[in-house]
């Protein structure tokens, strides 16, 4: 297989010793990857995963290092899609990792109802209308912004995927809590824990991560707080630890 494709370069992911392939000009992950694919609960030995927004395919990689369940990465963009179906022949994975090239919307009929342990989702933050705004590159506009998918046709989605009790994860905006509680609540997915996280100590959240379960009742943990960076710009030691497996 030719795994490399116009302005393509394969990255590290230190922490799991996998490699992937990302583009400058069309999609490379963000550290909001990381924290979802981390702070998700994981079925560990069995089980049936869905990643909705898959991008590239780094929240699928990230969470095979964790689990032994099998993993649907679903995305939009056919040019992400292929990506992400070349880093998973190029880790060897084409048995555990299935890249669905797909509308989010409407994904449970191809794919299948109530049948899912976990869905974890990194969806578009915006607006449609910031998008032609700022003018952005088409891909990157698609992945940010809700030209294509709104939060709540995301949450309903997982919502159709999920089994009972089954949990849904998604990292979004902290402006957006209110109404991504109100949309998992009437899709029947009952926020469980939520966990902001900092740039630093003393600045305001932007980001933001939440778990709920299907059918659940209602009991909801605020974890503590994350922090990137410490006071001196450097990763704090939990972030070093999710981004390169160090041990400090």
């Amino acid at each position: 297989m030719d795994f490399l494709k116009d302005d393509e370069r394969l990255d590290y992911l230190l922490a799991e010793d996998l490699r992937i392939i990302q583009s400058p000009s069309v999609f490379s992950f963000s550290l909001d990857a990381v924290l979802l694919a981390r702070f998700a609960h994981v079925p560990i030995r069995s089980g049936e995963i869905v990643d909705l927004c898959a991008g590239n395919g780094a929240i699928p990689l990230f969470l095979s290092a964790r689990t032994k369940a099998n993993i649907t990465a679903v995305e939009l963009q056919d040019r992400l899609a292929g990506m992400a179906e070349r880093s998973v022949a190029y880790n060897e994975l084409e048995k555990r990792i299935k890249v669905v090239h797909g509308n989010v919307i409407g994904i449970a009929d191809e794919i299948g109802y109530d049948k899912y342990n976990l869905v974890t989702c990194n969806p578009p933050y915006f607006p449609a209308h910031e998008a032609a705004e700022k003018n952005l590159r088409e891909h990157v506009a698609i992945a940010r912004h809700e030209i294509h998918l709104t939060l709540d046709e995301a949450v309903k989605s997982a919502s159709e995927l999920l089994k009972q009790g089954g949990k849904a994860a998604f990292v979004h905006r902290p402006g957006r809590l209110l109404d991504i509680v109100t949309s998992m609540r009437e899709h029947r997915i009952e926020p469980k824990r939520i966990r902001f996280v900092y740039p630093k100590e003393g600045k305001e959240a932007n980001t933001l991560l939440i778990e709920g379960t299907k059918d659940g009742k209602p009991d909801l943990k605020i974890l503590p707080p994350l922090y990137v960076y410490d006071q001196e710009g450097n990763y704090t030691r939990e972030v070093s630890e999710l981004l390169y497996g160090e041990k400090a």
